[in-house]
């Protein structure tokens, strides 16, 4: 040991300590009870005679070299007795011996690590090294008796030194998951590649193509213009892969992959209007194509309906667009119930939706008025009506579209006369004494009109809604009628009849002023009715 105080002391060299998990007791236990055993028999080997005492094994191979398990030498009394006597749990670790317990004897380590503290709080680094010389030399062994024993080969006769070579670990090595880690990875990488792969196509599908047409021609396509007649129909919201589909089957073009492909060249793209076509049978792509896009191949049957138009115009409008007689459109009008209409209804009128149609060459009465009955009974769907409720829906919401002008104005008519008839009040609409009277182009009517009481559309005469609806109402009215305005008007009037500008009052003075301004600007602008 220096003796100068500034130099710190040389750390004492301990021996090497088994770190694998220590034996419980249980199995200490066991492994003491074995031993005792083994030395037993040992013993009384030892005391045979000679002749009676087996042959000594020569064990003087290469550890290293494969062979014959061989059991190891047994712990001595001495070295177990040393063993015993360390407190593991203090010094190193490992459990309490149990005859250390037993014996009430004071474990080596204990005593030796009460002489270390008290000495290293003193400050004496010399008690502090013999200490720990103290509690390790029982584990190390007497180095000089090491040296002199021939048989013990060094430091492996030391009781730890023997522990470490013989006793083993219970706990296998645990081994790294390697594999999971591979796994994430190339899933990783497959996604990657796979959505590059994906994007690259949907990107270059028409060049992509082009190529495999080019590299391997396929005979999907017919020649020339085609023979013989075939109608062809492009209904609302086809696109060009419905249409190709749609050609394919009618036997227009041989494979939806020769028309869509061309599609997919033409720029700019095209916006397709539905519409009745006369194509012919086996044409090829480019000739359908251009077929499609010409005028003198569409067939116009198209009937335009005006919202608030009345049952009897849209029939004659549709027999001009269709060329279907208009007596037969009547005949087929005349029983609804074959529509579907609800029992109520004498008529078609409000059930026919304002709306463009175009009828395919050939259609029958029936059917061209059961395309334009479900496609009202489809607006109702949307604008919330339930079935049970139709019929008066419907009647109010013909009256609206009459009454209404400008667009702001729908949910305030409607909301009027669902205040009057909450009220109990008349509706007082002219439109639907104009009605009754046969007038379905004017919403005007005279004094007399409106006293006349033997019209059963006469509101100024008859509580409540009319017998039936008054004209064909849209979206626009029968959303109003559903989701009427707020508030608390019981009159309106429209008093600018070029702008359709109306006045919607609460009182009858508000009202009356109104009137008197409509009444001026009649006298102002002659001519309106």
């Amino acid at each position: 040991m220096s003796q100068n105080p500034q130099e710190k002391p040389e750390p004492p060299v301990f021996p090497a300590v088994n770190r694998q998990q220590p034996l419980t007791r249980r199995e200490a236990r066991q492994a003491r009870e074995a031993e005792e055993a083994q030395a037993a028999q040992a013993q009384q080997e030892a005391q045979q005679p000679p002749a009676d005492r087996p042959a000594p094994v020569d064990d003087t191979r290469n550890p290293q070299t494969p062979g014959p398990w061989t059991p190891p030498p047994a712990e001595t009394l001495s070295n177990r007795d040393t063993l015993d006597g360390l407190d593991f749990d203090s010094v190193v670790t490992g459990p309490v011996s149990v005859d250390a317990a037993r014996s009430g004897r004071e474990p080596v380590g204990a005593s030796a690590r009460h002489e270390a503290a008290h000495g290293a709080a003193a400050g004496d680094h010399g008690r502090f090294d013999d200490s720990a010389h103290a509690i390790f030399a029982s584990l190390a062994g007497d180095g000089a008796d090491d040296h002199a024993d021939a048989s013990g080969g060094g430091r492996g006769d030391s009781p730890l030194a023997w522990r470490q070579q013989n006793y083993l670990s219970h706990e296998p090595p645990r081994r790294k998951r390697r594999w999971l880690k591979r796994l994430v990875i190339t899933l990783v990488i497959i996604l990657v590649l796979g959505g590059l792969a994906a994007g690259g196509f949907m990107a270059f599908q028409p060049q992509v193509a082009a190529l495999v047409a080019k590299v391997m021609p396929q005979d999907n396509d017919y020649k020339g213009n085609g023979t013989g007649s075939v109608t062809f129909t492009i209904k609302s919201g086809d696109d060009g892969s419905a249409i190709a589909t749609n050609l394919q089957k009618a036997g227009v073009t041989k494979s939806y992959t020769a028309f869509y492909s061309l599609l997919l060249h033409q720029q700019p793209q095209i916006v397709w209007q539905p519409g009745v076509f006369k194509l012919a049978k086996q044409m090829s792509a480019k000739a359908a194509l251009a077929a499609l896009q010409s005028p003198s191949s569409r067939l116009q049957n198209t009937a335009v309906i005006p919202e608030g138009t009345a049952e009897k115009d849209a029939l004659q409008t549709v027999a001009t667009a269709t060329k279907i007689p208009l007596a037969q459109l009547q005949a087929a009008a005349a029983t609804p119930a074959d529509f579907g209409l609800p029992a109520q209804a004498k008529t078609l009128e409000g059930f026919l939706f304002p709306a463009t149609y175009t009828f395919a060459p050939g259609v029958t009465a029936h059917d061209a008025i059961k395309t334009m009955v479900d496609r009202s009974f489809q607006a109702l769907d949307q604008a919330g009506v339930p079935v049970a409720d139709r019929w008066n829906d419907v009647i109010l919401a013909s009256v609206v579209q009459r009454e209404a002008g400008l667009k702001d104005d729908y949910p305030k008519v409607a909301r009027v006369f669902l205040n009057r008839l909450a009220q109990g009040w008349d509706l007082q609409s002219d439109a639907t004494v104009a009605y009754g009277t046969g007038h379905t182009d004017r919403v005007t009517t005279t004094d007399a009109e409106r006293a006349d009481a033997s019209n059963p559309y006469n509101t100024y005469a008859h509580p409540g809604l009319p017998v039936g609806p008054i004209s064909n109402p849209g979206d626009l009215a029968l959303n109003a009628v559903t989701h009427p305005a707020d508030g608390t008007w019981m009159y309106f009037v429209t008093w600018n009849l070029k702008t359709g500008e109306t006045i919607f009052s609460t009182t009858q003075a508000e009202h009356d002023a109104a009137v008197a301004k409509w009444q001026q600007w009649m006298k102002d602008n002659p001519g309106y009715e």
